[in-house]
């Protein structure tokens, strides 16, 4: 370790040293959090109790996108760090059997972004506290609309490259299901680029007992969801990854007739932007060569939604980032993770800048727990993943962790001398 890293791990144990204060404050924030969900884009409470945290602190605040907040901590000349956390609930029925479970009917912070509050604010108080311990600019950027992919294009169309001052480098975390105490990080695409896409195929109707005079939507959609299915198997290059899923195939209304049109939901993963495209193309040149093979009347029609862009870790931030880390948490704490196939729009806000980025995921489980479940190989149906109504991350260790994860990756920037 150099003299520069020794000091930074020895700031930031400095910084860090009476945090039980703040332990207290955002365990109960996370608690009050976790039992009044909002969501997407509709985080109006949510925003409201962040901006009364941030009231208390010496610090800029302003609403950027309608619920999202942004705060600013101006601390003399040096390194802008700019760290995100998103803030919006999923829709479903929590069954956790916390005491501190939804009070929401139908909606529940099931992925985490409660954590990502409490943790994210945790650090700004920290922060805020220790001003004579580090230079620069910290932006604490709390976002709406993740789950939907709205709330950073959301934040960016309302002005926010131009009403923050414009960072160095932006940081973002997530809270996973993985063993509680670990960090996990990795250089290039973390998450992967994804693509929600309804496609509308046209028949002509009929009575059920006389398909001869129709031209059937419901078979036509069927052949096109099996012909799809030869995009990763045959197109896409071993090594290569893609993912297309159908999750929904919706025609008629009765049994005896045949309707004139059918509904296709499709769900798109890559890591790579070329094979994206080259994905979409495929998914085009199937669907009209199937609806010319059938007599289609009309062309298909295509819409694509809810598009996340590719998280893909800078790999010198994410050196950065990893060092401070391994020398504040120690090795054992510290893994290089695998890609997720899940998908996010935080790297929207870095590359409206054109600043690079890196996002990490720190675990939730009780050590003891996740190592028994992983020694019998039974983490899948032991740990609630993320979306599940039974999610229910650890408070203790996991907010410690998270708060000072976030410290320690600002301070590898700020501290810098």
């Amino acid at each position: 370790m150099s003299e520069l890293e020794q000091w930074e791990v020895s700031l930031a144990a400095h910084i860090l040293r009476e945090l039980d204060d703040v332990l207290t404050e955002q365990r109960a924030l996370y608690r009050d959090l976790h039992q009044h969900p909002e969501p997407s884009m509709q985080e109006h409470q949510t925003a409201e109790r962040i901006e009364a945290e941030l009231g208390k602190l010496d610090v800029e605040v302003q609403r950027i996108g309608g619920t999202g907040v942004v705060a600013v901590l101006s601390n003399g000349d040096g390194p802008s760090v700019l760290a995100r956390a998103d803030i919006d609930a999923l829709p479903l029925s929590e069954q956790t059997g916390l005491d501190y479970a939804s009070q929401v009917d139908g909606v529940m912070h099931a992925c985490g972004h409660d954590m990502h509050v409490a943790t994210l604010l945790g650090a700004v108080k920290v922060l805020a506290s220790n001003t004579d311990s580090w230079a620069g600019t910290y932006i604490a950027v709390f976002q709406p609309g993740e789950e939907t992919a709205a709330g950073a294009q959301a934040m960016l169309d309302d002005g926010f490259v131009d009403k923050v001052p414009r960072p160095d480098v932006a940081l973002a975390q997530h809270v996973m299901p993985t063993e509680a105490g670990t960090i996990g990080t990795s250089a290039g695409p973390v998450l992967s680029a994804g693509d929600s896409l309804k496609i509308t195929v046209h028949g002509q109707g009929a009575h059920g007992s006389m398909p001869h005079n129709s031209i059937d939507p419901v078979v036509l959609a069927s052949s096109i969801v099996l012909q799809l299915q030869t995009i990763v198997s045959r197109e896409t290059q071993p090594g290569e990854f893609a993912v297309v899923t159908v999750g929904a195939l919706n025609a008629g209304t009765t049994s005896n007739i045949i309707p004139d049109r059918a509904e296709l939901l499709l769900n798109l993963r890559t890591y790579d932007d070329a094979v994206r495209r080259r994905v979409m193309a495929s998914i085009e040149r199937i669907v009209h060569g199937a609806c010319q093979a059938a007599g289609s009347p009309k062309q298909p029609e295509f819409e694509y939604y809810d598009q996340f862009p590719l998280t893909d870790n800078d790999a010198t931030v994410n050196a950065t980032v990893t060092d401070a880390f391994t020398d504040f948490f120690g090795s054992d704490a510290v893994y290089e993770t695998a890609p997720y196939t899940a998908s996010e729009d935080f790297s929207r806000l870095p590359d409206a800048f054109g600043i690079p980025y890196t996002y990490w995921v720190i675990g939730s489980v009780a050590p003891e727990k996740y190592r028994r479940a992983l020694a019998e190989g039974t983490v899948a149906q032991e740990i609630p993943a993320n979306h599940s109504p039974a999610f229910a991350p650890e408070i203790d260790p996991t907010l410690e962790i998270g708060i000072q994860t976030q410290v320690v990756a600002a301070l590898a920037y700020l501290a810098a001398s």
